[in-house]
């Protein structure tokens, strides 16, 4: 009886709507949020078309609306903004009551995607052998690959024009992201390219998670001994960072997935320690998955890289540190008291966070890495993350390499990132409230920061589960063995 309540629960808040007035209310009081804190409203996207689409949006809602559909709405407006971190999220019952619904309606396919090109990484209907990991999708009910891309991409926002960032969100789960676009339906025709080349389409049903029947005679499994606490954690932290050594490349490859958690200052306080023991000659340094963090982590780990000295940017503002709306703002104190105190009005009218300006980093003296550094990114390298790749590339010693950032090579807008609430739906976004400027004049291009090596993806490397881009890397150090001749950090010159 719990259990079916539970469900009815979920359903109700799923299916539930909203009354228009009440819509057009929040949307207001979330453009007035926005033009009040909101560093970059205007930097990609002129004040009259951000007016003319709030001012369509508010019209628009003219009946009620479930938080899917008010959701899409508002994100196609707040993507116009063009600020990745400016992210809009449901309230907490309404993600939980989703994850409930595991036996819904599911897409079939699971898709990466990347300028022009989907390509199958998954097929969940198991009985299907047409079309198989690595397979060349064409279309799906008659849409091109361009055409599906562009329809999930306008709910999805991205520092200015760095799309990788986009498709990297939408490969991360293309079911969900081609639902929220084109509804569910019962089958969907799928054009692909078969094995000799040739152009094909066969009907895909739903996938539907059956639930467990309590007939079902299960296979005996035998019993593993359960993971210890300590197990545990050496697991979490293996998934945030780890390093390992090939000594015939005399090479190591250290993977770093946030700024953010994992004992990383100590991660790295060993990890270069070892590096110099063992008199390593090449590091490949895999960003791919890290959406960026902490920034004073991140400047921790250039210092063991980076030849010079550096700054965090060139300037860090707000544009007020007065919160006109904080009774939704979360939190509020925490953010004001820090902005009074940490920020100061320039000329220019801003509030300008002067330490992240003006204080200079050094490159470190213990431990240094003087050796030849393999930056690998891509569309998840985002935030902190993006502002290493900008930092270390151009150096003598450093290639980067992989695919465009998802974070813009012109800078962001973080720092500080508390979230608005709206008072009726519960509709929660994020708001940055700094805009940090790493290169003002990539503002013009707007993209993320693209590799001196571009190694783009490869449906025939996926086909044969091929880390194409680390390969790449391993074939070019055994082509170059020996590393690049060093300059030594400037403070020991």
């Amino acid at each position: 009886m719990s259990s079916c309540a539970t469900r009815r629960n979920a359903t109700n808040i799923l299916q539930q709507k909203w009354a228009p007035q009440q819509l057009q209310a929040e949307v207001t009081l979330l453009e007035k949020i926005l033009e009040a804190n909101h560093p970059s409203l205007y930097l990609f996207t002129p004040k009259d078309s951000m007016d003319h689409l709030f001012r369509d949006l508010k019209t628009g809602i003219t009946d009620s609306l479930t938080l899917a559909q008010y959701r899409n709405r508002l994100a196609a407006v707040i993507s116009a903004i063009k600020c990745g971190h400016t992210a809009i999220r449901f309230p907490e019952k309404y993600t939980d009551a989703s994850l409930r619904q595991r036996h819904s309606p599911r897409f079939p396919l699971s898709i990466k995607t990347w300028d022009d090109s989907l390509v199958v990484m998954q097929n969940l209907i198991r009985k299907d052998s047409t079309i198989k990991r690595g397979t060349i999708i064409t279309s799906i009910n008659g849409f091109s690959p361009r055409q599906i891309i562009d329809s999930l991409s306008r709910f999805i926002g991205s520092d200015g024009y760095a799309y990788n960032f986009k498709s990297q969100l939408i490969s991360f789960n293309f079911g969900a992201h081609y639902q929220n676009a084109f509804g569910t339906d019962s089958s969907y025709l799928v054009g692909y390219i078969d094995d000799n080349g040739v152009q094909r389409s066969t009907l895909l049903p739903n996938f539907i998670l059956k639930p467990d029947s309590p007939r079902t005679i299960r296979p005996i499994v035998p019993q593993q001994p359960p993971l210890t606490r300590r197990e545990i954690r050496k697991a979490a932290l293996a998934g945030k960072r780890s390093i390992y050594t090939d000594t015939a490349l005399n090479t190591a490859f250290m993977r770093v997935a946030t700024f953010s958690s994992g004992q990383l200052r100590r991660f790295f306080r060993q990890s270069f320690k070892q590096l110099a023991k063992d008199s390593i000659g090449n590091l490949v340094i895999d960003l791919r998955e890290n959406g960026g963090g902490n920034i004073g982590v991140s400047n921790r780990f250039i210092r063991y890289l980076t030849d010079h000295p550096f700054k965090v940017a060139d300037s860090v503002f707000a544009q007020s540190r007065s919160l006109k709306y904080g009774r939704y703002i979360h939190p509020k104190w925490v953010y004001w008291l820090t902005m009074q105190l940490t920020s100061h009005k320039r000329k220019d009218g801003n509030y300008h966070f002067g330490f992240y300006e003006r204080h200079t980093f050094q490159p470190g003296r213990r431990h240094h890495f003087n050796g030849q550094v393999y930056v690998l990114h891509g569309g998840f390298t985002f935030s902190a993350a993006a502002m290493v790749v900008s930092h270390l590339k151009g150096q003598q010693n450093v290639i980067t390499t992989g695919e465009e950032t998802g974070g813009g090579s012109f800078g962001n807008n973080s720092v500080h990132l508390p979230m608005i609430q709206l008072p009726y739906t519960g509709m929660q976004i994020v708001l940055p409230l700094y805009r940090v400027v790493l290169n003002s004049a990539a503002y013009e291009k707007g993209e993320g920061i693209r590799p001196d090596l571009p190694i783009p993806p490869s449906s025939a490397a996926i086909r044969e589960g091929i880390d194409i881009k680390i390969e790449t890397i391993k074939t070019l150090i055994r082509t170059n063995p020996h590393p690049i001749r060093q300059i030594p950090p400037r403070n020991q010159l």
